[in-house]
């Protein structure tokens, strides 16, 4: 078989021209586009790595600030119970220390109410037996007992102690007025003599005397000169006992004008 070489050589040109043609408008902008494609995916996939990058590094951050957050929330937190702590034990102890001030001082009212109570039922009760019993003691009364209580008068006249008996002869010296006797019942002509007696020797000279009477002394009988008073009778005895039983010390007992008055015992 013979070769037709210029139909070798024509396929041939055909071929490298094809070739050339094809690399030059089919495969160089195949590449051309191929490499540009590669560029942008290299390009985009380092710009989601610098993305990554920048996402992990602010995600770090944000936990870190978050840590931070709950850090200084849980320290907020702590101090805000501590303080509440704190209150509640300062107002648990301000209100138990006001508690016991007001059960303190309802107990000492109360104490002072039952005082004050058993003072007065005590106070009354006193006055009402001693009313009673000065009742008695006028119903009681009588000429003999009067009499009776003139002859103990005279005799305890007779027994007064020496500063006493001064005391009285010094302010009848200084006035040297009748002595004002006083008796509950009108005294006898005997009793005014028995009891002339008694004074006359108890000033040591005689005396005038001027008799009257006070249903009030409730068989007792007085002698006053000049303001200075001896006197002796049942119902001091009942203000004296009533005094002593009644009377608080911090009270102090009514004062009478300028009359000095001495109970004969």
């Amino acid at each position: 078989m013979q070769i037709n070489w210029f139909t070798v050589i024509a396929q041939l040109f055909n071929f490298i021209l094809l070739v050339w043609l094809m690399k030059r408008f089919l495969y160089a902008p195949i590449l051309a586009a191929i490499d540009e494609r590669e560029k942008k995916i290299k390009a985009q996939l380092n710009d989601a790595k610098d993305q990554k990058a920048e996402a992990k590094k602010e995600q770090d951050e944000f936990s870190a600030k978050n840590a931070d957050f709950d850090q200084h929330k849980k320290a907020l937190m702590d101090a805000a119970i501590a303080e509440t702590q704190t209150e509640r034990q300062k107002l648990l102890d301000a209100a138990r220390t006001d508690a016991e001030t007001l059960r303190t001082k309802q107990a000492r009212a109360l104490e002072e109410m039952q005082a004050s109570l058993q003072t007065d039922i005590a106070k009354k009760t006193q006055q009402a037996v001693f009313s009673i019993t000065q009742k008695a003691l006028v119903d009681l009364a009588s000429v003999s007992l009067e009499s009776q209580s003139v002859a103990v008068f005279i005799e305890r006249l007779r027994h007064l102690k020496a500063d006493e008996k001064q005391a009285f002869v010094d302010a009848f010296q200084a006035d040297k007025k009748p002595v004002q006797i006083k008796s509950a019942f009108a005294l006898s002509a005997s009793q005014q003599t028995d009891v002339k007696a008694a004074l006359t020797k108890l000033l040591g000279a005689s005396a005038d005397g001027a008799f009257t009477t006070d249903p009030a002394l409730i068989s007792g009988i007085s002698l006053m000169a000049n303001g200075y008073k001896l006197a002796w009778s049942v119902a001091d005895y009942l203000t004296s006992l009533e005094k002593s039983i009644s009377v608080p010390k911090s009270v102090a007992p009514k004062k009478e004008s300028d009359t000095k008055k001495h109970a004969v015992n």
